[in-house]
């Protein structure tokens, strides 16, 4: 992203010739659309450039924060660009540390009463906290 904006910004002044992708750049920017070579990156979206890039912004920092410090006590699911594949590794990893045997084991889902992120002081033994896509006390 930060390339392309770059680059574009070079061709409106200019100094580097237009391209047809940089033309789409510019053409979605204008028109409020998220740029193609940017939607190859991330998630299928229906979502209009701004709640996108809201959205962007959320995911790089929960992925910054696990790459930095360490997993995050509460995964937020629709933040991940495949989430299927981390409940798949989580299911993994909790046989693998306990002995059990994979092809018997399952995923399941506990609803707790937690509403907010911070009201979680520590991990889970096994598994992990998800922050779901709806917030019911008004944050999300």
């Amino acid at each position: 992203m930060r390339r392309s904006l770059a680059t574009l910004k070079r061709a409106l002044a200019g100094e580097v010739g237009m391209s047809n992708e940089l033309d789409d750049v510019a053409r979605s920017l204008f028109n409020a659309h998220i740029p193609n070579i940017w939607r190859r990156l991330a998630p299928v979206t229906l979502k209009s450039l701004g709640n996108w890039m809201v959205h962007f912004q959320r995911r790089l920092k929960q992925y910054y924060q696990w790459v930095n410090d360490c997993e995050p006590a509460v995964m937020w699911l629709s933040g991940l660009h495949i989430p299927e594949s981390y409940l798949t590794a989580l299911v993994q990893a909790t046989c693998r540390k306990r002995g059990w045997p994979l092809d018997r084991s399952t995923l399941y889902t506990q609803v707790t009463r937690y509403t907010d992120v911070e009201d979680i002081s520590e991990r889970v033994v096994n598994g992990q906290f998800h922050k779901s896509v709806f917030c019911f006390s008004g944050r999300n």
